[in-house]
């Protein structure tokens, strides 16, 4: 894993030195009014300087380093442990595109060029795919929808059933007709062991995910429990469905060698089942609540989880509807004018949770974002950490920069991909894309962006809550940025070292986690898939460095390349994690004939 500093943060890897060249994606031109002018009988004319405002620290500037412009506080000032400040006009410009990023909006559909209906076809009859990232591990084959009803990485020819990767249904039925909500009760675990599955679903899915008040669960759930058995049969549904899904997912997270896997699957998939059957008890699909959606989406992660990926995407457009029927995408200011803040800031908070599901699961199956209309905005979000009720004083900056990478790539990525267009249409844009992308990073605060190997596995060994935030949402981000840099187009080639670059910073995250809390690196589907999808990437990349055939036979000087020997090991390294998950998982082990493939 490279260190994360402002040569890595804030750049990619310089190609070797070469004859000069005009660099395709710089925004601007060189101007060259004076070589016009250089013949003529009058003096030279002496060319004029752009007024350009230094945005790089002040004592970046001071000592002539490197800036990665980050805010509150520099990568390289944080390292120097030397005081961070910017110039005024840096702040102001640094301000306007932080809010542009995070202001309410609107999805707006891609812009196509007049007469761009049809682009033309290859020779076997397939729409060329302009994006490099989403092309199949088969020598560059089409792989639409990736990892829903597609051949990667299920090696099934033929689009599989869409509700379902395999046959069986998600939830089997345990339940009678008459038994209603008493007899899903019934079947609720003992208070002791259920309170080990809810304190493993707050130690591993919560920090991922926290959109639950911690404090206000527990007191009801404690209550719940006191309750006599008649009262509790007449308890909230919706209630009984949240505890049921935290079951499952404490289940699939738990570590208990006295039982198999398939015995913890088995346990998991019977609290789901009671979960969506309290939700139908609840009348979930003519009824909706806070609670009701908080279960759907934590039944969603489920699904994935449990290698029912196309289960949890049609389930998740139930929730998506709800979600809009409540107004959860409105700005609470306007349709709960009179709710308390407490009130206003757990709708933000389930509805940044709804539109980090969509936004993040489209990016992985390539399908159109449906949380695209909001007006709820990410500066508004409170920042509760000081208060005495919230133990977590990272959650709140975890929420907003998640927030707004969603923001960023469901405007810029999600649309464009589910339509098979290039996300940079022209080589300023994916300049430009780029650009906001890295404006989004340094606008994470320092302890999400300046951690190496050493410094996180330290920190695994006092807070796992962070490390597990940080690894997260770095996979999110540069999982993301690896696909702007590896669209291309006739119009826009690959960014071939920068794809690589940003490959390796997501992928290598995976690898962490996996060193550091490798029973959850087994269980989390989305960061899983995400690192199978960047290695496929990588091995395209490579491919094409290859002219086609085996990334073995790079020439000399690229196979030398430092970039292109981490490249080749970072999917070495993700085929021997497949192989130790292939012990009992068969998904891990069509994904290891699938990278060998680019070795073989």
């Amino acid at each position: 894993m490279s260190r994360f500093s402002a040569s890595t943060a804030g750049s990619f890897p310089s190609p070797p030195a070469g004859p000069a060249r005009r660099n395709p994606y710089s925004d601007t031109a060189e101007s060259h009014h004076g070589d016009a002018n250089a013949g003529s009988d009058g003096p030279a004319r002496k060319r004029q300087r752009r007024n350009k405002p230094t945005l790089s620290c002040l004592e970046c500037v001071e000592r002539k380093t490197k800036c990665d412009r980050g805010r509150p506080h520099c990568l390289a000032c944080i390292k120097r442990q030397t005081e961070c400040r910017y110039d005024r006009v840096a702040d102001l410009l640094e301000e306007t595109s932080r809010s542009a990023t995070n202001g309410r909006r609107m999805t707006k559909p891609p812009k196509q060029k007049p007469g761009g209906g049809s682009r033309g076809n290859n020779s076997t009859g397939t729409p060329p795919i302009p994006n490099l990232a989403d092309r199949g591990a088969e020598h560059g084959a089409v792989a639409l929808s990736t990892g829903l009803i597609s051949n990667v990485p299920y090696s099934i020819p033929k689009a599989s059933n869409v509700f379902g990767i395999g046959s069986e249904h998600p939830f089997a039925n345990y339940w009678t007709c008459s038994g209603g909500l008493p007899e899903v009760i019934s079947v609720l675990p003992d208070k002791i062991q259920a309170d080990i599955l809810i304190s493993t679903y707050f130690e591993c899915v919560d920090p991922v995910y926290p959109m639950l008040h911690r404090q206000t669960f527990y007191a009801d759930y404690e209550h719940f429990w006191q309750m006599a058995p008649k009262e509790r049969d007449e308890a909230d549904a919706s209630f009984v469905a949240l505890i049921f899904v935290m079951l499952a997912l404490g289940t699939q997270f738990f570590v208990n060698t006295s039982t198999s896997a398939a015995e913890r699957k088995q346990t998991a998939e019977f609290y789901a089942s009671a979960s969506n059957q309290a939700l139908r008890m609840f009348s979930y699909l003519s009824s909706a609540s806070v609670r009701s959606v908080q279960s759907m989406v934590l039944i969603t992660y489920f699904l994935i989880n449990d290698n029912h990926a196309s289960d949890g995407w049609a389930f998740a457009g139930i929730l998506m509807r709800q979600a809009y029927a409540m107004g959860l995408h409105r700005d609470p200011n306007i349709v709960t004018p009179h709710g308390n803040p407490f009130e206003k800031q757990q709708r933000r908070k389930l509805w940044q949770a709804v539109l980090l599901q969509d936004t993040f699961l489209t990016v992985l199956l390539s399908l159109p974002p449906s949380a695209t209309h909001t007006d709820v905005s990410v500066d508004d979000l409170l920042d509760d950490s000081s208060s005495i009720a919230n133990s977590d004083p990272t959650d709140t900056a975890y929420i907003r920069a998640s927030w707004t990478l969603a923001n960023l790539v469901q405007e810029t990525i999600c649309s464009p991909r589910s339509l098979d267009l290039p996300i940079c249409a022209t080589a300023r844009h994916k300049t430009k894309l780029i650009a906001d992308f890295r404006a989004v990073y340094r606008s994470f605060p320092d302890v999400f962006r300046s951690w190496d190997t050493g410094s996180l596995s330290a920190m695994a060994r006092t807070n796992k809550r962070v490390v597990r935030q940080t690894l997260f949402l770095t996979s999110n981000y540069f999982h993301n940025l690896m696909l702007v840099c590896a669209s291309d187009s006739p119009e826009v080639p690959v960014n071939v070292r920068g794809t690589l670059s940003a490959a390796h910073e997501a992928i290598a995250s995976f690898f962490v986690l996996f060193d550091l809390l490798e029973s959850e690196a087994r269980v989390w589907w989305v960061f899983n898939h995400r690192a199978f999808l960047e290695a496929v990437c990588i091995g395209n990349v490579l491919r094409e460095a290859a002219g086609g055939g085996r990334i073995d036979a790079l020439d000399e000087g690229l196979a030398r390349d430092p970039v292109f020997v981490q490249a080749k090991a970072d999917i070495s390294q993700m085929i021997q994690i497949m192989r130790v998950m292939g012990e009992d998982s068969e998904l891990a082990r069509t994904r290891v004939q699938v990278l060998e493939d680019f070795l073989a």
